[in-house]
């Protein structure tokens, strides 16, 4: 069956909620006026059969204003305008009339001594009253919270079942958890079943990614492999000066497509979360990294001083470290031009700092971290973006007129 949209039965929900709490306030003002009528007449009644059986009115009539009570004499002199007047201290209720005498008015006085009630006695009403109203407006709140609750469950459960899910491990049983039919065929079933679709084409994603993973990384590396052993027999055999300069040449683009697939798979894997929980010193990896890049100052007279002014320990995926700091030394031995320098590459206790100069038509093909483009090395460098975030390291880039500094904090 299908319900009313949750819109609807908000507004349902308020408007039964003020409904009732108008037809309540309605009876208990009706009553109020009610009980305030009958004390006056009960009152009345008891005053008079106090003086029974000589009954006499609380209203008298008065054509001459010098006939009035002492009290309203002087008042009745200044020619009061027509209507009801009240006198608190004497206890008269005074109502000026036109009439056809001398004086064209007349006075029709009320004497409600013992009929009024006391004014204590009427702020203990008004205390009634006021509790009453509290204790209407107390209900009426809480069941507009109840009823709130009850037509805002459906998203509260659904959000509770969103939170508890592992979009990084999806099983079948969490499919099941936010199957539309659990939710009825209102928006919230609507939003049941996007989500779900959504969770189905996330976990296809991530199959095809693992699957392709797992391809790429045998048929990836393979080619890789041959190429190696190839240049291993070429080295081994007379080559002519032209020739070892072309092996020289293959050596190192299979060294820098290896660097390459090794990055990406590293990127792309998620079946080796394991090792992402190892610790492993700094200085190994650093001084590796430099060395697999140091190929490329062939030809320049560049200097490359590597400090270490402590021996820190990290904690994360150490072929990810090694491949970021691969990106920073490649980078800055790709973009430091000969004869300028020195390369500073400096270990400290929570950071590495790799300092290199820059020529001045190199300053603007710096991309930074992040950055999309493969324009330079901002490709490498939005790896090492991607890599830090992976294992909660911290990777800033600061670039001024002639200088880059690369900045890796664990």
């Amino acid at each position: 069956m299908l319900r009313h949209s949750l819109r609807k039965r908000v507004e349902y929900a308020f408007a039964l909620c003020v409904v009732a709490l108008s037809v309540a306030w309605g009876f208990a003002f009706y009553g109020a006026i009610r009980l305030s009528e009958d004390r006056v007449l009960v009152n009345q009644l008891q005053r008079a059969s106090e003086s029974y059986p000589d009954l006499t009115t609380t209203l008298r009539g008065y054509d001459d204003a010098g006939s009035l009570p002492e009290p309203l004499r002087a008042w009745a002199l200044t020619d009061p305008d027509e209507g009801t007047y009240e006198f608190v201290a004497e206890e008269l209720h005074v109502a000026v009339i036109p009439t056809d005498n001398a004086q064209r008015r007349a006075f029709v006085v009320f004497d409600v001594a013992g009929i009024e009630a006391a004014s204590s006695e009427d702020w203990w009403w008004l205390l009634v009253i006021t509790a009453v109203v509290g204790v209407l407006g107390a209900l009426g709140f809480g069941l507009g919270v109840l009823v709130m609750r009850r037509a805002v469950a459906p998203v509260v459960q659904l959000a509770e079942v969103v939170a508890e899910i592992d979009l990084e491990h999806l099983s079948a049983g969490d499919h099941k958890l936010i199957e539309s039919s659990r939710f009825g065929g209102d928006e919230v079933g609507v939003l049941a079943g996007a989500i779900e679709k959504t969770l189905e084409r996330i976990s296809a994603f991530v199959v095809r990614e693992r699957d392709f993973t797992g391809s790429a990384s045998h048929e990836l590396r393979t080619p890789i492999t041959v190429i190696t052993g190839a240049l291993e027999l070429l080295e081994q055999s007379d080559l002519s000066a032209e020739d070892v300069k072309a092996v020289d040449r293959i050596r190192r683009a299979t060294l820098e497509m290896k660097s390459t697939i090794e990055m990406f798979l590293c990127v792309a894997r998620e079946a080796d979360d394991g090792l992402y929980g190892e610790q492993f010193l700094v200085a190994p990896l650093v001084s590796r990294a430099v060395d697999q890049q140091r190929y490329l100052l062939n030809g320049k007279c560049v200097e490359v001083d590597v400090e270490s002014v402590a021996t820190p320990v990290v904690r994360g995926h150490p072929q990810a470290f090694l491949i970021a700091v691969a990106n920073l030394v490649r980078n800055a031995f790709e973009q430091t031009p000969g004869g300028q320098g020195p390369i500073t590459v400096l270990i400290k206790e929570h950071e590495l700092l790799v300092t290199n100069l820059l020529g001045g038509d190199e300053v603007g093909r710096l991309t930074p971290a992040g950055s999309s483009s493969s324009n330079g090395h901002g490709l490498g460098l939005g790896i090492v973006q991607r890599l830090c975030e992976r294992n909660g390291w911290a990777f800033s880039l600061h670039v001024d007129e002639a200088r880059v500094t690369a900045r890796l904090s664990w």
